[in-house]
């Protein structure tokens, strides 16, 4: 699909509206945002707690609600409702409105694709209302555990035993549920050392989490196994899995496509080859990060919270 950059541009906003990073007054620079004493992590939390969450409908009862930290896909039929992932619990008031907006369904399973705070600190709400918790039994082992991500300037403290995943696989699993054979496939060590993809193939519906972010420049996660590497092998996956007809939900963004993945992937390749160059010089990361190596793709990628220096900076670790 070709977008126009008015149209990139509105989508952008809506984003970052819809997430609640405008209503905290995080339109800057990203390494504005970066640079602060406070860790963003706080400052997202922060804004999650007042954020609106927009609900777009997909194909075969699947619906994906933005806005509490990473994108949502919620499966609504007589069984229930299905969550993949669970956004930050500060959203919980506005959240619960957007899934009773689809139905007096009760909760029934969450998703998890990967520990992060984003994606996981609803868990404990979601739980208690009646979600039995699936992950990567790797995504249990960091919720147990207090982690510290360099990059965020951030120490997280182990989860409380109501956010902790009861039902953990190792490789793949599939879960029958509303007339789907949900399938859950782990990845190499990507974005984290624990993401998942979870695929609805009755509706051709994939949602790659955080190992694609649509018309954002991605963060990688160095302190828990992640790396460009590991992340242009994610892409290259999701690439081969998705055709024209493929739904593909973002960790963030809006709703993609192949032809979505496949720029994100060319963008990260070409990104990393001219970092490895320069870093096979001898070039310090500074004087690598002078020389712009994402000068060609800022205006597409460098709008939220990863900015072009930024991802230099991330890509420079790991290659």
């Amino acid at each position: 699909m070709n977008t126009s950059r008015e149209d990139f541009a509105m989508n952008r906003r809506r984003f970052i509206g819809s997430s609640g990073l405008l209503a905290a007054g995080l339109w800057l620079f990203p390494e504005d945002l970066f640079a602060q004493a406070q860790s963003p992590v706080i400052t997202i939390i922060n804004a999650a707690k007042t954020a609106k969450i927009q609900v777009t409908k997909l194909r075969g009862n699947i619906s994906m609600l933005e806005g509490s930290g990473g994108n949502v896909a919620v499966l609504n039929g007589p069984q229930g409702k299905l969550l993949v992932d669970a956004g930050i619990g500060v959203s919980k008031v506005n959240m619960a409105a957007a899934l009773k907006s689809l139905g007096p369904q009760p909760i029934k399973y969450l998703i998890n694709t990967h520990w992060h705070f984003d994606h996981t600190y609803g868990n404990e709400w979601l739980h208690r209302a009646g979600a039995t918790i699936v992950s990567h039994e790797t995504t249990l082992k960091h919720l147990h555990k207090t982690v510290r991500v360099e990059d965020w300037n951030y120490t997280f403290p182990p989860a409380p035993q109501a956010a902790w995943p009861t039902v953990v696989f190792k490789d793949e699993k599939v879960l029958h549920f509303n007339g789907e054979a949900i399938e859950m496939k782990l990845y190499p060590p990507a974005h984290t050392d624990c993401d998942i993809s979870v695929y609805f193939p009755k509706a051709d519906v994939l949602h790659v989490a955080d190992t694609f972010w649509n018309g954002y420049y991605p963060f990688i996660d160095y302190s828990t196994g992640g790396s460009i590497n590991g992340s242009i092998a994610a892409a290259e996956r999701n690439v081969a899995h998705a055709t024209a007809h493929t739904i593909v939900i973002p960790g963030h963004g809006p709703v993609g496509n192949r032809a979505q993945l496949v720029e994100f992937r060319d963008m990260l390749v070409a990104v990393r080859d001219k970092v490895a160059a320069s870093k096979k010089q001898g070039k310090s990361v500074a004087e690598v990060v002078a020389e712009k190596p994402t000068a060609s793709f800022d205006a597409k990628w460098g709008g939220f919270v990863i900015d072009g220096k930024t991802f230099t900076n991330l890509v420079y670790k790991g290659v």
